[in-house]
């Protein structure tokens, strides 16, 4: 077995709102940043795993995305795997 880390990131497809990104994109030109548009907010996973190999680390942490760790309905998500740490 090997250990990876593993990282997800979370976003909204395209066309779902996203009322975090609408309220943060309003606030910005309060305080001066008036060149800023299409703010999105998401969300990054980081987590560690123990698996025979990187497809089946792959395998397994996208089967968490659709089952817990995203809803995709309404999030896309990105799945990066780091190389297994050497003893």
């Amino acid at each position: 077995m090997s250990t990876y880390a593993v990282t997800v990131d979370v976003t909204h497809l395209p066309g779902i709102l996203d009322p975090q990104g609408a309220t943060i994109e309003r606030a910005l030109p309060a305080l001066g940043y008036t060149n800023v548009s299409e703010v999105h907010v998401g969300k990054t996973i980081r987590l560690t795993i123990e698996a025979a190999d990187e497809p089946a680390a792959l395998a397994q942490v996208d089967e968490m995305c659709h089952r817990l760790l995203a809803n995709p309905v309404i999030e896309a998500f990105e799945i990066a795997i780091e190389e297994p740490a050497r003893a």
